[in-house]
């Protein structure tokens, strides 16, 4: 690698630590951690690769915008956020879970109201959700929540939910099921298309590792 330097916008939390080992099979390894370090930029083992810090869905607004040159973002992020300016070099592989539509035990499909009204859709991922049921042609009501997606149905709030499933525990405990399935999701290596120009060598170098330790 040269000495170009790289910034890579990480999040906190399950994507982090599972990036960590393709990280550290390309060269780079984090001097400090995250989760006990105030820092929001930090060092690497390598002067010229940095971290930075940044809530998940944040993660591609940095790299569009060259606030990074690389991102590990899930795929429901990119989906959300549309992907603009951003190359998509590799699928990590990691974080894996489903995006779903899902809702009571029984209800049937998620697009499907016998009382000829909108089907209610409790989410935080609305343009996901939107697009979604305008490809099965459903006229949707949208309601953006941020946390406890599972709780609309049970008051009344909401006919199903889109939302992140992975071993399905939590819509089990609440009386819910998988009933329609949106999308695979895993974590994937953005890149900034200026860097890609700018910087291809150290840039390129890089993907190749990470896509080695994919393997």
């Amino acid at each position: 690698m040269t000495a170009a330097p790289i910034t890579i916008a990480l999040s906190k939390g399950r994507i982090y630590k599972d990036a960590l080992p393709l990280l550290r099979h390309a060269g780079i390894e984090p001097v400090d951690d995250p989760e006990t370090s105030r820092k929001l930029i930090l060092d690497t083992n390598r002067k010229e690769v940095k971290f930075v810090i940044v809530r998940a869905s944040d993660v591609p607004t940095y790299v569009q915008h060259g606030g990074a040159d690389i991102g590990v973002a899930g795929k429901d992020v990119l989906m959300e956020h549309g992907g603009a300016d951003l190359y998509e070099p590799l699928d990590l592989k990691i974080a894996r879970c489903r995006l779903m539509v899902a809702g009571r035990r029984g209800s049937g499909g998620g697009a499907a109201r016998t009382d000829g009204k909108r089907v209610r859709v409790a989410t935080k991922y609305v343009n996901s959700t939107r697009h979604y049921f305008a490809r099965q042609g459903a006229q949707v009501e949208i309601i953006k929540l941020y946390g406890s997606m599972e709780l609309a149905p049970l008051v009344g709030m909401a006919d199903c939910i889109v939302d992140l499933v992975d071993t399905g525990n939590t819509l089990k405990a609440n009386g819910l099921e998988p009933l329609e399935h949106i999308a695979d999701i895993s974590s994937r290596l953005i890149v900034n298309k200026a860097a890609m120009k700018m910087k291809h060598e150290t840039v390129k170098q890089l993907i190749d590792l990470i896509a080695q330790a994919v393997k």
